[in-house]
């Protein structure tokens, strides 16, 4: 298996550039969108647990749009092969003092292009 080859790591950062500016934008239907649309498809939030594309679309629908900017650092973006990729990031915000954010996704390459079909985000104690 190739790891990080560099078109398909292209390809995933700028999905995950996406991503990030449609989070910070609020842009629901975008954010559906790069998740995959299926019951299999989980993200585990900082105080919910999703299962699927139509509790996650409910959860960004309902969610405040206030807030939302953040600073990412450490982010770490690995391709395996042309199909799959993990990206991880550190994110902090404003109304975090003392407190990171992590997040964490894994991305499949489906028929409709790159999708999150896991996601993780929690926070800690900086440290």
């Amino acid at each position: 298996m190739e790891i990080d080859l560099p078109e398909i790591l292209a390809e995933v950062r700028a999905a995950f550039a996406r991503y990030e500016a449609a989070l910070i934008g609020n842009d629901t239907e975008a954010l559906r969108a790069m998740f995959w649309d299926d019951a299999r498809v989980i993200r585990y939030g900082i105080g919910e647990n999703l299962y699927g594309a139509a509790e996650i679309a409910a959860f960004r629908a309902a969610r405040s749009p206030a807030g939302l900017a953040r600073d990412l650092s450490r982010t770490v973006i690995t391709t395996f092969g042309r199909d799959f990729a993990t990206a991880s990031t550190l994110f902090h915000r404003a109304n975090l003092a003392g407190r990171v954010g992590r997040q964490m996704q894994s991305w499949a390459r489906l028929a409709e292009g790159w999708r999150i079909v896991a996601a993780h985000v929690s926070v800690i104690d900086a440290g």
